[in-house]
């Protein structure tokens, strides 16, 4: 018996998931504004202690995993399993290292006492404690869901080399380089927000 096959459904579905994935995250960008509206001063200051060093590499190999996702579903598409197998090993290294930047910075702020509820945290100013927050509930939340691409990846990428992945079946792939990117573009409004509007 054959499999049912969908794929218009499939990429629906994933779209509407996608839009839930946006609507979370866009309540977390307005309740952001507004506390940064009513706390101008102290976002600024707070923001200001933040690595913008390590905010850009971690932008940018975000952004090179996204090419190198779509390249990879490109390939497959062509044909050239070889090809997407590779792309798709960089996408997830890539992917790792950003986690690995995010938790050298989280642990660099921990230990200076930088983290919610710590005494330290908690003697300076309203508008900084709601700063820091929001920046580890944000970041946290993103790379959590950096963390389930790699793993949503990571099987992709088995699918690809045990051939249930190929030329005239790569929805799956596409689909899951959709979240990708997704998880992407949050970062790129989680960085500015952060890291460069002081």
């Amino acid at each position: 018996m054959e499999a049912h096959k969908d794929d218009t459904g499939s990429k629906i579905g994933m779209w509407l998931f996608l839009l839930s994935e946006i609507l979370l995250f866009g309540g977390l960008f307005i309740l952001y504004s507004i506390y940064r509206f009513k706390n101008p001063i102290d976002f600024h200051l707070a923001a200001g202690e933040l690595d913008r060093v390590l905010g850009t590499v971690n932008t940018l190999i975000l952004l090179t995993s996204s090419l190198t996702m779509a390249l990879s579903i490109s390939s497959i598409r062509k044909g050239n399993r070889y090809l997407s197998i590779l792309l798709l090993t960089v996408t997830l290294l890539l992917g790792a290292v950003f986690l690995l930047n995010k938790y050298v910075e989280w642990t660099g702020k921990l230990h200076h006492g930088l983290y919610p509820n710590s005494p330290y945290l908690l003697g300076r100013s309203k508008g900084e404690v709601l700063f820091y927050g929001l920046y580890y509930s944000m970041t946290g939340l993103h790379g959590l869901h950096v963390l389930v691409g790699i793993v949503l990846l990571g099987i992709m990428w088995f699918w690809v080399r045990n051939g249930k992945i190929g030329r005239g079946n790569y929805i799956r792939l596409e689909n899951s380089g959709l979240y990708w990117h997704l998880v992407d573009i949050i970062w790129i409004f989680l960085f500015p927000l952060f890291y460069l509007i002081t």
